[in-house]
């Protein structure tokens, strides 16, 4: 019992562990079968003090109300299978879940009979869609105080009850004192109190008393002498009238040597309980008792008062070993419920950052205050080329980040959706993309998510269509215009012709002059033809290094007259379908382009070889490299940056690769230019 007690008056450590209880994750519902309005949610929600969980549907919802507790819930009403209506009448109805506020976000349902209903259903607001996140953040913050105050009023009530045991305990320890007191003094009265001792003989007569019996039974000794001894024990003279006296001796013999508890009575017919100790003796052949009457009444006062408070501490234990049990078991299934969510919380982690990692988009979280890197994702890393560990505590370079409409580095401590803007990789590549960020807190650290989506290809397949478009354009503008001036150059070439037989009429040098120019002229009409959309190619097979060595003399001659070198790297090529006219004009037109853009000294490098199903020219020069804002528009007719150029080359080049089903692609830096023309080895053929 000691042990027992010892247990239950230690409730600090329980009171303790109350008081040090740290605060949880508050659990908040999220119910909408569309995963987008969810992800929004979310979004808005995310705080390191929630644990966001979400249910795509009614049926869901309640079976994560069987799995947690919620401080709120946000239920969408039109959901298939249970509605929101239904989903929270069913919430209402169960005694665990009918206190837990709900609101209603809806994007259809928005008259006031279905604004009613939710009401009647047990909502605590009704939200129509698109909703304000700062609005919806602050009422969940409500919500969510109201949660925690209860839950504080919850261990405050716990804290109280173990306040009470804590004084009921220190009450028994009292008690138990008092009891060990009592049982001391008692002993020590029994130890000090003179006992009364009587002798008798076998008739019960008594012979002799001392004088403790006057204090004891309030006789004098004369008034005893010669009386029988059952006159100071009146149970047992009650008990000899109805037997024989034989019947007392007996009893008195047998109990020679023990302790008989008995009833006594004083002169004034008080009782008390006494205890007797009887011995025997033998004195001139006649056998004689000597009784030692001992007054026990308040040891048995003491015990029935022991007797009473032992049992009334039995029900104290059996209550509070009860209770300990329940809070043991309570206690129990929150560890486990704890650690349910621990595990689920976790598993969440787990997912997010598998999302985070293998989203396509490129993906960094920021620190507000200094704009430094917490973490990116792979997508991050494969397109700008810097590692993890070369970001990761370091600020963001905003000069690699440019706003395309304003050429100014991007704000990225303000809200964005959706900007274009150009950014530079490791290796100087400048690329497009679409740039949104949104504020978000991390650890209770406000932080910037940073998405990027790369749009370089689109943004190179835009220009390269806008390109062709024009180009298309300027073809069919181009052959209009070829079919309108030829047929009245045709009649004046023949009227010359004719009039320079006749001598009468022109002279032959304005004449030969006049043949000349209109020649020239000619001959540029058939070079814009060659832009023409409808221009038939005559391919065949042959090799691309033929076509190069039989024009590279031309090459060599005009890199001579310029102080330039011409070299020729020319690799074991397949046979490949060619227009051999129109592959010449291309080659000499990049070339004449490269020479121009090379100082003196400077080497023409033309080069092929073969990679994968294409044959790969090559036309490097040693330039200074083309500007972007000219790079972007070439190829485009009429655009030229030489004082007499016709700004036909280049053009005429891109419509000869696309009749041949070839790409060319330009790398360009302050060390040239290099131009490389890409034909499949086994192409479909477009002749037109």
């Amino acid at each position: 019992m000691k042990t027992v007690t010892e247990n239950l008056m230690d409730p600090k450590g329980s009171i303790k562990k109350l008081n040090k209880t740290p605060s949880q994750k508050v659990n908040i519902l999220m119910v909408d079968d569309h995963p987008e309005n969810l992800l929004a949610l979310e979004a808005v929600l995310n705080s390191p003090n929630y644990n966001l969980i979400s249910a795509h549907s009614g049926k869901e919802a309640l079976k994560c109300m069987l799995q947690h507790d919620f401080a709120v819930i946000l239920l969408d009403v039109q959901m298939p299978g249970l509605n929101g209506f239904d989903t929270a009448k069913l919430i209402k109805a169960r005694e665990k879940t009918k206190n837990i506020p709900i609101i209603f976000i809806t994007a259809i349902s928005q008259e006031i009979e279905h604004v009613h209903q939710g009401y009647s259903v047990g909502a605590i607001d009704y939200i129509f869609k698109p909703f304000q996140p700062e609005t919806l953040k602050k009422k969940i913050e409500q919500f969510v105080k109201i949660h925690q105050n209860h839950q504080e009023t919850i261990i405050q009530t716990d804290l109280g009850h173990l306040l009470e045991l804590n004084k009921v305990n220190k009450r028994l320890d009292r008690t138990t004192l008092n009891l060990r007191r009592t049982e001391a003094l008692s002993k020590a009265v029994s130890e000090t109190i003179t006992d009364t001792i009587v002798t008798f003989d076998n008739q019960g007569c008594i012979l002799s008393v001392n004088p403790a019996v006057t204090s004891m039974f309030g006789y004098q000794a004369k008034e005893l002498l010669e009386k029988h001894v059952l006159k100071l024990f009146p149970k047992w003279e009650n008990e000899v009238s109805c037997h024989s006296p034989l019947s007392f001796i007996s009893t008195i013999r047998q109990s020679v040597g023990k302790i008989i508890e008995v009833v006594a009575s004083r002169k004034d017919k008080s009782c008390f309980y006494g205890d007797l100790l009887i011995a025997s003796t033998i004195i001139e052949d006649e056998q004689i008792f000597v009784c030692t009457v001992r007054d026990v009444t308040e040891r048995k006062e003491i015990e029935k008062v022991k007797k009473q408070r032992f049992h009334n501490l039995e029900h104290v234990v059996e209550a509070r070993t009860l209770e300990l049990t329940k809070s043991n078991k309570k206690l129990q299934k929150e560890i486990e419920e704890r650690k349910r969510m621990a595990d689920h919380l976790f598993r969440s982690q787990e997912r997010f950052r598998k999302i985070f990692d293998s989203s396509p988009l490129l993906k960094a979280i920021l620190l507000q205050k200094d704009l430094t890197f917490i973490d990116i994702n792979a997508s991050w890393t494969k397109f700008t080329g810097y590692r993890s560990n070369e970001l990761i505590h370091q600020k963001i370079n905003r000069e690699n980040f440019i706003d395309e409409s304003s050429g100014k580095p991007i704000d990225l401590k303000n809200k964005i959706r959706n900007k274009k803007i150009r950014y530079e990789t490791k290796d100087g590549e400048v690329r497009s993309g679409l740039l949104s960020t949104e504020m978000i807190d991390i650890d209770s650290e406000p932080c910037t998510l940073v998405v990027l989506n790369d749009i370089t290809e689109r943004v190179h397949l835009e220009n390269e269509m806008y390109r062709l478009d024009r180009l298309n354009l300027i073809g069919e503008m181009a052959a209009g215009i070829a079919h309108e001036i030829r047929n009245p150059m045709t009649t004046v070439q023949g009227f010359l012709q004719l009039s320079r037989n006749r001598a009468d009429n022109l002279s032959t040098d304005f004449i030969d002059l006049m043949l000349e120019e209109l020649n020239r002229a000619n001959s540029i009409i058939t070079e814009f033809l060659n832009l023409a959309k409808n221009k038939i190619s005559v391919k065949k097979k042959q090799n691309l290094n033929a076509i190069i060595e039989a024009l590279s003399p031309l090459i060599q001659a005009e890199a001579f007259r310029s102080n330039k070198q011409l070299k020729l790297d020319l690799g074991e090529c397949p046979d490949i379908s060619l227009d051999e006219k129109e592959i010449r004009q291309l080659i000499l037109n990049i070339a004449l382009n490269g020479l121009d853009a090379m100082t003196s000294n400077g080497n023409l490098t033309i080069k092929t070889f073969q990679d994968d199903e294409t044959v790969v020219l090559q036309i490097k020069d040693q330039g200074q490299g083309i500007n972007p804002e000219v790079l972007s528009k070439l190829g485009t007719p009429f655009f030229t940056t030489k004082e007499t150029g016709t700004g036909l080359g280049l053009a005429i080049c891109y419509s000869v690769a696309k009749r041949h089903d070839a790409q060319i692609e330009i790398e360009t830096g302050d060390d040239g230019t290099t131009f490389s023309i890409r034909f499949q080895i086994n192409p479909i053929l477009n002749t037109v």
